[in-house]
């Protein structure tokens, strides 16, 4: 079997005493989406930090990339780690974009700032990514001016901007009001058909039916089941994951309702 690209390994978390995550073990092979799902507090976003070095694990490791990230609780000189982000494109439930800079600057800054990126090169990839998003008809706008779906569709491509080998979303549309979902779901599914490895977590229980490879399912800082997502949604295993699930339908149906 080939290396995993992500590889997390008795993973274990707390902040202030209080324990966030449990011994997790995760493999996400190559192309591969996972989609992670789980109440709010379950550690999820956490896990989804720990993988970029956003958070510090102390306990367990991690590799990305065939490059390690934690080993043993301890965490990877700077230097290395900053390299390892420029393979690994991060998402936020905020946008985080640079209200002074153009659309086009906003996507071109990490390539000029980071990787050198000469200014002419820079801007022809991200007229590119803006095309691919949706938002090629943007590029001079500035973020005040934009919908908050097409704000994310512009944090998507900054992240595509990169050149990621990786990429992680962390609640994208959790901030967007609901007619805006879509249209960065959109973007999702064809990174997800073009091969992109990717970790997503959501509570779009939808778009984890459709695209996800594997599904898994957290709660109280553990991995409580994981699997295809006919297996997860249709004939559970655990009856965390059919209370959870049935919690997530009726509050659909009743939002419907209203």
């Amino acid at each position: 079997m080939s290396t995993p690209m992500i590889n997390v390994s008795k993973l274990g978390k707390s902040f202030s005493g209080h324990r966030i995550l449990h011994g997790i073990d995760l493999e996400v092979a190559a192309s591969q989406v996972v989609v992670i799902i789980g109440p709010s507090g379950s550690g999820k976003s956490t896990l989804l930090r720990c993988c970029n070095g956003l958070e510090v694990a102390e306990e367990g490791s991690i590799s990305i990339c065939n490059q390690d990230l934690l080993v043993d609780g301890k965490m990877i000189a700077d230097h290395a780690l900053n390299d390892l982000r420029t393979q690994v494109g991060m998402v936020f439930q905020s946008f985080n974009l640079f209200p002074h800079l153009s659309v086009l600057e906003n996507v071109t800054v990490g390539p000029r700032k980071i990787r050198g990126t000469p200014k002419d090169q820079a801007d022809t990839l991200a007229r590119a990514l803006l095309a691919k998003v949706g938002l090629a008809a943007k590029a001079d706008a500035m973020p005040a001016t934009l919908s908050g779906g097409q704000k994310q569709r512009v944090a998507i491509a900054r992240a595509l901007a990169m050149q990621p080998k990786v990429m992680l979303f962390d609640e994208p549309t959790s901030a967007l009001d609901p007619e805006l979902v879509g249209e960065v779901l959109q973007v999702m599914k064809a990174l997800a058909n073009e091969g992109m490895t990717m970790i997503v977590v959501t509570h779009e229980m939808g778009f984890a039916r459709e695209v996800a490879d594997v599904v898994v399912v957290m709660d109280q800082g553990r991995i409580v089941e994981a699997g295809k997502p006919e297996q997860i949604f249709v004939n559970p295993v655990q009856e965390r994951t059919r209370s959870f699930l049935q919690a997530v339908l009726a509050r659909n149906n009743n939002s419907q309702a209203a």
